[in-house]
């Protein structure tokens, strides 16, 4: 399923669960490089690597108010996990839930044994934030975003140098490999305190409320 009949599929306010496992690459056709790919990531058609920042599946899904969304990573919150797919079948309307999830063109240290590790490092490091936005808590008065991740306490680019998607641009294009991966681990900050400021936007206005019962 491409993006936009994802889009459509949400828009259309029906009551259907999706869940996205977040490869970042077009894994099923060979490991090619996509909207999902990340700054400095080396995959096919992506040798030199993606320049390109993520596309932000989740908050444009946010957008439309009604869909239930969460990004999840199982290995840093089980339990953040596990909530988020309670919510989502629970949720009477479309449900979104996009985890991040390791794949063996990733390659990872020591093999795909670690992949739960590189969950929880992935979070730590900024490289990933776990949050659910759910559309019930409006109706309560109540904010609908949950950040269910820290601020960033790692290192983002130590992290991403334990995977060969990213140690082969630094083999191969070095000078060009540090600033991407700069510039990815300045995105990756940006993006949390973005989330906050999300929050913040959707934090009830209590005057507005007044105004409507008026």
């Amino acid at each position: 399923m491409d993006s936009a009949g994802l889009d459509h599929i949400l828009a259309a306010g029906e009551d259907v669960n999706v869940f996205i496992f977040d490869t970042e690459v077009y894994s099923n056709t060979g490991g090619q490089a996509s909207k999902a790919s990340r700054i400095g990531q080396v995959a096919q058609f992506a040798h030199s690597g993606n320049e390109r920042a993520k596309k932000n599946l989740a908050e444009m899904a946010m957008i439309y108010g009604n869909v239930y969304v969460a990004q999840i990573s199982m290995g840093a919150d089980l339990n953040q996990t596990l909530k988020a797919i309670v919510e989502a079948e629970s949720y009477h309307g479309p449900s979104l839930i996009i985890g991040y999830s390791p794949c063996e063109m990733h390659g990872i240290k020591g093999g795909m044994a670690n992949s739960q590790k590189e969950m929880k490092r992935a979070v730590e490091t900024g490289y990933w934030h776990n949050f659910r936005f759910n559309p019930r808590n409006i109706a309560k008065g109540k904010n609908p975003l949950t950040i269910d991740s820290r601020e960033p306490a790692g290192d983002y680019v130590d992290f991403i140098k334990n995977e060969n998607r990213y140690t082969r641009l630094q083999r191969t294009f070095p000078d060009r490999a540090e600033k991407l991966f700069e510039r990815a681990k300045a995105i990756g900050r940006k993006r949390y305190h973005h989330l906050k400021r999300l929050q913040s936007f959707f934090e009830p206005d209590e005057s507005l409320d007044s105004l409507s019962t008026k």
